[in-house]
């Protein structure tokens, strides 16, 4: 297949792939695709990652759909059977995963001009990023990643953002496991667990849910012992060509002296 159509339905995968140069054949992205924005201006819309529009993606006849098993629906995919050449089915779980992932689609798209060079040059970068980041002696912390309220909601241990932060020492609580996919990956809190005392770090997401200062004191009263921080969501739980700046990012956050 020479001349692919591409539809990505992922967010982090679709910045991947115009990073390895794949702009040109990218003809279907969701709504929350949004990076880089003057490269992907021009590309459809086919809804959301939850709620893909199956009728206009089967219109734009993709050849090939980049999924995630974390990020879409098992439904969608059997759709896409139907009418889709080739599905490329992603599933990051940590960030080691990034230098499969690159491979991945290096694999799919490797008899394009320049796919194989930027795919070496993303392993590489990434590959330095976590030796910088694993070059340091972390102290514990027990983390709260917070990503929406009413009701709290953070994240289970097995998701690739919980693994990213424990490149830095820190272990996200409650200690759970969710699964491959689905709702139990995110944990709701009643706020009344007896463990939020003994939290040493609030983080705050900018995404799904856009924490601001206005929760900061908010946060603080859910953990009375933690430092409450704002961080920057898209770096810490995007993978992909995010995944070196999530670490350097990480890094520097786990590296800044208490407020």
């Amino acid at each position: 297949m020479n001349t692919p159509r591409i539809a990505s339905l992922v967010p982090s995968a679709t910045e991947t792939l115009v990073a390895l140069g794949l702009a040109p054949w990218l003809v279907a992205r969701t709504g929350f695709c949004i990076h880089p924005r003057e490269a992907l201006a021009a590309v459809p819309k086919v809804g959301g990652t939850k709620d893909v529009n199956l009728d206009k993606l089967r219109r734009l006849a993709p050849t090939h759909v980049v999924l995630n098993v974390d990020e879409n629906r098992r439904e969608t995919a059997d759709a896409l059977r139907g009418f889709v050449p080739e599905l490329i089915v992603t599933h990051p779980r940590c960030p080691a995963d990034n230098l499969l992932l690159f491979e991945q689609l290096r694999a799919a798209f490797a008899h394009l001009p320049g796919v194989n060079e930027r795919a070496a040059t993303l392993s590489a970068d990434f590959q330095t990023a976590l030796a910088r980041c694993r070059a340091l002696t972390w102290p514990g912390e027990r983390v709260l990643y917070l990503i929406w309220r009413e009701p709290w909601m953070t994240v289970a241990r097995d998701t690739y953002l919980s693994t990213l932060l424990a490149e830095a020492g820190w272990h996200t609580v409650p200690d759970v496991t969710g699964g491959e996919h689905g709702a139990a990956r995110y944990p709701a809190l009643t706020g009344a667990e007896p463990w939020l005392r003994e939290v040493d770090r609030v983080l705050l997401s900018s995404e799904p849910y856009r924490f601001g200062e206005a929760h900061v004191a908010e946060a603080q009263a859910l953990c009375p012992q933690a430092r409450v921080q704002l961080v920057d969501g898209e770096l810490l739980s995007w993978w992909g060509v995010r995944g070196a700046a999530g670490l350097d990012y990480l890094r520097a956050l786990a590296s800044s002296p208490a407020a």
